[in-house]
């Protein structure tokens, strides 16, 4: 395993220790946001170093070999590469499906006054689904010329 996943983890520790520090001086109103910040880079920076002293130790040398062949496989295997295209595709319809009917559930939420300011929540939503719809073209476009 590289050292650069280790210097990534504890990088990623260094970051959350400020944070975390900072969300202990600080009074603010962000105290709360600062604390999940703060353990979303201390936690996987302690799996990515973990993870590195496990995998380099010699006992486990042979078995790191092992998975690394299949994950090359895994990653290369066009079955797998069509598979993976096909669930991307399904997961970009269904976001445009749940991003539509949420737009006219807002809509229907604040038409009957149950949540206040929707507006922004729709104009939202609907700059979301545009831009899916654009980046579907534009990144079909430079596909295309490509291939």
């Amino acid at each position: 395993m590289k050292k650069s996943y280790l210097s990534c983890g504890l990088s990623f520790i260094g970051i959350g220790l400020v944070i975390l520090v900072a969300a202990i001086i600080f009074e603010t109103r962000l105290q709360s946001l600062l604390y999940s910040f703060a353990g979303a880079f201390i936690g996987p920076g302690a799996v990515m170093a973990g993870k590195y002293f496990y995998w380099t130790t010699p006992k486990n040398a042979e078995r790191y070999r092992e998975k690394l062949d299949n994950e090359s496989i895994e990653i290369h295997d066009e079955r797998n590469e069509v598979l993976r295209n096909k669930a991307g595709r399904y997961a970009y319809l269904l976001s445009l499906l749940i991003i539509s009917i949420s737009m006219v559930v807002f809509s229907i939420l604040g038409t009957l006054e149950i949540i206040e300011n929707t507006r922004i929540i729709i104009i939202y939503l609907g700059g979301l689904f545009l831009f899916q719809i654009v980046s579907l073209f534009v990144f079909h476009r430079h596909l295309k010329k490509n291939y």
